[in-house]
């Protein structure tokens, strides 16, 4: 089963009802994402730093998730600002630094970063089941919910089969190379891991049929909402009302917004 490291904490924010933490980090995600100038997206990134130390994370972990980040972030950096059009503020003969294309990355990377943290905060703190279920509880689509929980379920499954056929490969001295061979082998063993789990699931639902599955999951854990979920939520929408609202009636240099 793959890890959770966030899941598992006593913090403020895990102690929040789920169905409110989903509810907070969709909003929080759609006004970041909306956002248009670089002052109101440092305010979102400061709230969504405040809400990840609140999650009392382990640093190793969101360090390697925030470093993932950032790196297609990185690829933006190296090509927007040298993309033709607008005012260089830096010119190398033929080359030149784009302004429009420096303030639209650096916004980019604002936002993302505080999206990123705002999920790691407010979503990665729950286990899948417990996101199954407050997915369900907030009328989610049961077939997506389904998807999600039997997907985290069994994909470590097919990993291990497909593992397994690998194993066997190199005990028999296959050596992957760029030839017919190489890719004629990868894809019988490619076939076999879509047919061993296809049979598998099968197998999987007839049992869940047997033990009286009815095509909804039944926890015996309900959410409750507690006075600090509705504190938590007043508080968190006053903020993200703050920040959209210099968004759009804050005055910055011309050329500030992306569009």
């Amino acid at each position: 089963m793959f890890d959770e490291p966030f899941a598992r904490g006593q913090s403020f924010i895990h102690k929040l009802d789920p169905r409110i933490r989903l509810l907070c980090a969709g909003s929080g995600i759609i006004c970041t994402a909306l956002l248009r100038h670089r002052a109101a997206a440092v305010y979102s990134l400061l709230l969504a730093v405040i809400l990840f130390i609140l999650s009392k994370p382990k640093l190793k972990f969101a360090f390697k998730r925030i470093l993932a980040v950032n790196i297609f972030i990185l690829f933006l950096w190296l090509t927007v600002p040298l993309s033709p059009g607008g005012e260089n503020f830096v010119q190398a003969g033929s080359l030149g630094i784009n302004r429009r294309g420096v303030e639209l990355v650096t916004l980019l990377t604002l936002k993302s970063n505080a999206i990123a943290l705002l999920f790691l905060a407010l979503v990665a703190t729950m286990n899948v089941a417990v996101l199954g279920k407050a997915l369900s509880s907030l009328r989610c689509p049961d077939k997506l919910v389904f998807l999600l929980l039997f997907t985290y379920r069994y994909i470590h499954v097919v990993l291990d089969g497909w593992q397994r056929l690998w194993s066997a490969a190199k005990l028999r001295a296959f050596t992957p190379g760029s030839n017919v061979r190489s890719y004629r082998a990868f894809a019988n063993m490619l076939g076999m891991t879509f047919v061993q789990s296809f049979t598998r699931s099968g197998r999987v639902y007839e049992a869940m049929r047997l033990r009286g599955f009815s095509g909804s999951f039944v926890s015996a854990a309900p959410f409750k909402t507690a006075g600090r979920d509705i504190v938590f939520v007043i508080l968190l929408v006053i903020l993200l009302a703050i920040i959209y609202a210099r968004d759009i009636y804050g005055v910055e240099h011309a050329g500030s917004a992306y569009f």
